[in-house]
């Protein structure tokens, strides 16, 4: 009997964050008549990936080990793998494997876009540096055979910045609604008087603006004496926004924990408040919608493909972030339940994206 086509992700980074959450979700589940395996560097996601008995393949590739060396590990892990499919994550995967893979079409080229932002600003402060990345990614696409985004807007940016040549097809990552109810459960929700809960799940850099939630901290509790947020997560500013809560004269409202189980932490909080630059389509906003919390976000990337304009703010100041918390409220649980994308369905989606390519693959014909 003949195998299935096996599909290699490839991610240059070891941490747990977004990316690896989607990687680790896929594994799991599995694709639909494909087998997968995963390769990137040693470390958390490699432990996790071990964890759920998923095949990990780990070496030297990524921006530690240099493009030298990533480029041979790839191109081993190809040469004896011998994968139907190589499935990009992040923008340094994506450009290794294209110079690998320039002159092999026998291997069908997959990427997936988790991060892009309308602005390009945001990740790129020189405008100069900013057009040099859109042309690589451009020519980068030359050689991909179709590229997944996780939102439309993604999509939508994508095709504005980077005017890429291969089909551009959008799968939403997938959220297990189950599995997260069992955590969080239904705890009855605090009405703002009563002790509000507000938790902010995010690296703690400039770019998520949690110095505007904090910023709202003293109006709140005017309101609600008994207010409290929940600043979790690590970044480069952190003893800056510690500071700052301090300045506010709301230290004794605000906790610092660093990193913490999402979900568990959605368990004993009422509302999740995101006020990013930018979103393609959020873990944090998934998951705060599948337990039933509700959510304050800016109206930003894919944050409107999740939640409904009455949980959105297109000015992240504090009187309007103050306005929306009121407005959740007073209104809370008569919004309509969002149609979240399930695990199964996103990776449906992708095998159905591999098929495409691989059933055309030898004939001559474009999918």
């Amino acid at each position: 009997m003949t195998p299935p086509p096996l599909a290699l992700w490839v991610i240059p980074v070891g941490d747990f964050g977004g990316v690896a959450r989607h990687v680790v979700d896929t594994a799991r589940a599995g694709i639909p008549g494909h087998r997968l395996v995963v390769l990137c560097p040693e470390g958390p996601l490699a432990e996790r990936l071990r964890q759920i008995g998923a095949p990990v393949l780990t070496g030297a590739f990524g921006p530690d080990a240099g493009p030298v060396a990533s480029a041979r590990t790839l191109r081993r892990a190809v040469r004896t793998l011998r994968p139907a499919v190589v499935h990009t994550h992040l923008a340094y995967a994506d450009i290794i494997a294209a110079g690998v893979l320039a002159a092999d079409r026998s291997v069908t080229l997959i990427s997936t876009e988790h991060g892009i932002a309308a602005d390009a600003s945001v990740y790129h402060r020189s405008p100069v540096k900013a057009k040099m990345t859109a042309a690589v990614h451009h020519a980068r696409l030359r050689r991909a055979d179709e590229v997944i985004a996780v939102s439309n807007s993604t999509r939508e940016v994508m095709s504005r910045r980077w005017a890429p040549s291969c089909p551009v097809t959008v799968i939403p990552n997938g959220v297990d609604i189950e599995a997260v109810r069992d955590v969080v459960g239904a705890p009855e929700r605090r009405a703002l008087g009563e002790g509000l809960r507000l938790l902010s799940l995010s690296r703690l850099s400039p770019e998520k603006r949690i110095d505007a939630l904090l910023r709202t901290m003293p109006a709140l509790l005017d309101r609600d004496a008994r207010a409290t947020l929940t600043v979790a997560g690590t970044g480069p500013e952190a003893q800056a926004l510690k500071d700052l809560a301090s300045d506010l004269g709301v230290a004794d409202s605000v906790r610092f924990p660093g990193f913490v189980d999402p979900w568990e932490a959605m368990r004993d909080h009422d509302v999740v408040v995101q006020l990013s630059a930018w979103e393609n389509l959020s873990y944090t906003l998934l998951d705060a919608v599948a337990a039933g919390l509700d959510v304050v976000a800016t109206d930003v990337g894919g944050n409107r493909e999740i939640v409904g304009p009455q949980s959105l703010v297109t000015d992240p100041t504090p009187p309007s972030i103050l306005e929306r918390l009121t407005t959740l409220r007073e209104a809370a649980g008569e919004s309509a339940d969002a149609q979240l994308t399930t695990v199964e369905q996103m990776t449906r989606g992708i095998a159905e994206v591999y098929r495409r390519h691989l059933s055309t693959a030898g004939t001559g014909q474009t999918p």
